[in-house]
């Protein structure tokens, strides 16, 4: 058994001589997923790697045999091909995954298109198991690893009275009326033949199958608008051999929630095929989940409580051949993994720590025969590793694919509390540069780093990303991200403080956190910077429309405008839940909450990102900003359109761009030398 101490050991016994450089942050591999064969022989998972060809981060899977003391890790898969969702088969026979290989002018099924494929886990006898023009969507390996299930769609015209003008304008764009509908299907991997199972018209989301095949559960929306997914989604099980859908129903969720705009996610069966786990997520409310337990007579469905003041940060899933549910946690700036015990007919155990004590869980899995876990985990001083439980707060390393760090000169990370205006003790992350000493050394430039969702939260883990974390210290700036009201992991009454006080109580809770660090000697006063991304990009238009006390600020995918954006936006329930009403209900709270009615009072030179074709907080509010700023209030400002880009930046370009922009014009307003000299 190896201590979390010595975990890390490696790390904390090389010295530390290179500074980080924004290059350096495109040599960081990424681990999103694990999973442990059913034996627990293996565990696999999926690396992100940048690579500058590609423009892209591309996913590979990995695999080491946990049998073998300081087994070395072998790479099962090398093509640009984003592999991903990792099922195991019975006996650790086949490794399932799908991926998408080739590229469109290919030959199916390396036509660029997702398929379900396999490979053995010594890296032989890799194949495709579906074989699809169109390619896959969801996906799922039966238990016994002789099915596997898969979602496809097809366009459909709705039956109304204006299908016949659709049809015979069918070179025109609807706003509704045409939808691709799923179809459930089948493949046998034995006989290969392929049986449809389901066809309806609704939208498949999720789907999960019983462990006897029996039964599916279906989570399905109207249309594939993920507006449709706020309050209009549902949870049925169809009966294979009857072909009939019973909809659970929904008053835990709708009726009885604080809002009727959630989104039903992620069902999964227990081992045993009497009941079903699943969570509903809300904007503005913290997400919860829910098990339906199935008698004879009648189907109890019951919500299942969080211990202390956790926040759901994964959907549950349940122990093998247990009645137990595990899911990760969010408790201020940790993550801790928990095990739910005896969950159902509307009661629930104690819960227990599974990990914990510094350890800070992303992923998980469980194996089906030996309960033995694998998990991907990381801590404040390293980056994630793969390594096998061994108890709460023990761990063996089994892979860590970014050893190359060890002598880089991390930055230091605190957690930090204040008092709010009201009261409230609020809690953030403080980053300083490597070998800073508070006091001893002179108050440092600060840049408030402010987080998205608002429901979400910042950990203490050691983070390298384009917002900021882990790359500003090297430059010599202190990095401060408050978990402000509105974030998850403090209590549920921490995350609906919120609701009704948007651009006001959060932005309190910030500027008190602000004055709290310039008042322990870490903030120089007069070198402040604040900046964020989609909320966070938000809160920044916020604030600098509150004050002037910043002198220099990065806005990314900010909301500027509240109505435009229930208008606009692809998931409007954000808008609704927070202003607790529609807009021709809340006019005047619309208008409170939005900066743009106080932008003449913007002074802080401003730079401006956004993704071209992004949905959710669409270009039009940071255009909006922009003209405000550059047109109307002579304002210094940028505005950064990245082309073919969604909410977030995928490509190695558009990322490299924005941390570039970001530090040059940081440094730049604040009268930084700029120590990084990457891309200048």
């Amino acid at each position: 058994m190896f201590a979390v101490a010595l975990l890390l050991l490696s790390f904390q016994t090389v010295e530390k001589t290179h500074t980080v450089t924004t290059d350096d942050y495109f040599s960081l591999s990424y681990l999103s997923s694990c999973a442990v064969s059913p034996s627990g022989s293996y565990a696999a998972w999926t690396e992100g790697r940048w690579d500058e060809d590609l423009d892209k981060r591309n996913t590979d899977i990995w695999i080491v045999d946990t049998n073998v003391p300081n087994a070395t890790p072998l790479r099962l898969t090398f093509d640009e091909a984003y592999d991903g969702s990792l099922q195991w088969a019975e006996n650790d026979a086949w490794l399932y995954f799908s991926s998408r290989r080739g590229s469109k002018s290919d030959d199916v099924p390396r036509n660029g298109k997702k398929q379900v494929w396999r490979i053995k886990p010594n890296g032989s006898q890799l194949m495709a198991v579906t074989r699809l023009e169109s390619g896959v969507e969801e996906w799922s390996l039966s238990s016994d690893g002789n099915r596997v299930y898969y979602v496809i769609s097809d366009e459909e015209q709705v039956d109304d009275d204006w299908k016949r003008l659709r049809k015979e304008h069918d070179d025109l764009v609807y706003g509704h009326g045409l939808v691709d509908y799923s179809e459930l299907w089948k493949l046998d991997l034995v006989t290969w033949k392929h049986s449809l199972l389901w066809d309806e018209d609704r939208v498949i989301k999720y789907f999960s199958p019983s462990p006897d095949a029996t039964e599916i559960a279906i989570i399905t929306t109207p249309d594939t608008r993920l507006i449709t997914n706020e309050g209009w989604s549902e949870l049925g099980i169809y009966d294979v051999a009857t072909k009939e859908t019973n909809v659970l129903k929904d008053t835990l969720w709708r009726a009885d929630a604080p809002s009727p705009y959630g989104w039903v996610e992620s069902p999964e069966w227990s081992s045993d095929g009497t009941r079903i786990a699943f969570s509903v997520d809300f904007d503005g409310y913290p997400r919860n989940m829910f098990v339906a337990t199935f008698g004879d007579d009648e189907t109890q469905i019951q919500k299942v409580h969080r211990a202390l003041n956790d926040t759901l940060g994964t959907s549950p899933v349940w122990a093998p051949n247990r009645n137990d549910l595990l899911y990760i946690a969010e408790r201020g700036t940790i993550r801790p993994l928990l095990r739910v015990a005896n969950v159902g007919n509307g009661n629930q155990g104690e819960t227990t720590e599974v990990i914990s004590n510094g350890l800070l869980c992303w992923d998980f899995s469980i194996a089906r025969y030996t309960g033995e876990c694998i998990a991907v985990v990381g801590t404040q001083s390293t980056l994630t590793a793969v390594v096998r439980v061994e108890e709460a707060s023990s761990a063996l390393e089994l892979a860590n694919p970014n050893s190359h760090t060890s002598n880089w000169k991390f930055p230091n990370i605190e957690v930090v509390q204040w008092t709010a205006n009201d009261g409230t003790v609020i809690e953030g992350v403080l980053e300083l540069p490597y070998g800073y000493k508070i006091n001893s050394d002179p108050p440092l430039p600060m840049y408030v780093h402010l987080h998205g969702g608002p429901t979400s939260t910042v950990s203490k883990a050691l983070d390298f990303s384009m917002y900021g974390r882990g790359l500003y210290s090297s430059d010599g700036w202190a990095v401060f991200s408050p978990n402000y009201r509105g974030s998850t992991g403090y209590g549920d009454a921490f995350v609906t403080d919120l609701i009704g006080r948007e651009n006001d109580i959060e932005v309190s809770d910030i500027l008190a956190g602000v004055d709290a660090m310039i008042a322990r000697n870490i903030a120089d006063p007069d070198k402040l910077a604040v900046g964020g991304w989609s909320n966070g990009g938000y809160l920044t238009n916020c604030i600098i429309a509150e004050t002037d006390r910043f002198k220099v600020a990065s806005s990314g995918a900010g909301v500027f405008e509240q109505t435009m954006q229930w208008s606009i936006e692809d998931t409007p329930g954000h808008v609704v839940n927070y202003a607790q009403g529609l807009p021709w209900e809340v006019a005047d709270e619309l208008q409170r909450m939005s900066p743009l009615f106080e932008a003449d009072n913007i002074t802080t030179p401003t730079i401006i990102h956004v993704g071209a074709g992004d949905a959710r907080v669409p270009a039009e509010q940071s255009k909006a900003l922009f003209r405000a700023l550059h047109d109307y209030l002579d304002v210094p400002t940028q505005l950064i359109l990245y082309p073919g880009t969604g909410h977030g930046l995928s490509k190695l370009s558009h990322r490299k761009a924005k941390i570039e922009w970001d530090k040059a014009w940081l440094n730049h307003w604040i009268n930084l030398p700029t120590v990084d000299k990457t891309g200048y």
